[in-house]
């Protein structure tokens, strides 16, 4: 068991421990779920049958520690992400390997996403995190969220829509209400 758990770690620590950063925005309590992840991990790995990817089931179980987080916190609304690029391809989110504690630093423009990102739904700030800074694909994100690859489409547009409205960023869509 130590030789998989260790093979695991390597390979998926960075990006589980900056999704459940991104989604709680503290670094104590991402640290402490990071944990219960890797701890129902163990305990439920002579379960995986297989029929999604090592990183899928994974992302899948942080998805479920992070809200029930959310609801032992009493809070429906996080802070989660940042690094958008409004001016190139109008939805996409830069992310250039920054570390948590540099993503702490932000500037009062990245701020301002921050609190149009906690105006969103929790279906929606996951599926934008799964697919631009994670990097997931459609099907990865229906995986993980246990949606139609439809519906991933949907809340990934309702969402990139509603943050433009909020931080007035006018473009990107012909759509727009």
């Amino acid at each position: 068991m130590k030789p998989f758990f260790d093979e695991f770690y390597d390979k998926y620590h960075r990006d589980l421990f900056q999704f459940i950063y991104y989604m709680v925005k503290n670094r104590s309590a991402a640290e402490d779920l990071t944990q219960e992840v890797y701890i129902k991990v163990l305990q439920s790995y002579q379960s995986f049958d297989g029929r999604s990817s090592e990183k899928t089931w994974l992302f899948s179980i942080a998805r479920h520690v992070t809200i029930d987080y959310f609801r032992k916190q009493g809070r429906k609304r996080k802070k989660i992400m940042d690094f958008f690029n409004w001016e190139e391809k109008g939805e996409s989110i830069k992310d250039e390997e920054a570390l948590p504690d540099e993503v702490a630093e932000l500037n009062d423009r990245m701020r301002e996403v921050y609190e149009a990102l906690d105006q969103c739904t929790v279906d929606q700030k996951s599926v934008i995190i799964l697919r631009y800074i994670q990097g997931m694909t459609i099907q990865e994100t229906a995986a993980i969220l246990q949606f139609s690859e439809s519906k991933v489409k949907t809340t990934q547009h309702r969402g990139m829509l509603a943050l433009k409205k909020r931080l007035g960023v006018k473009g990107g869509s012909e759509h727009e209400a």
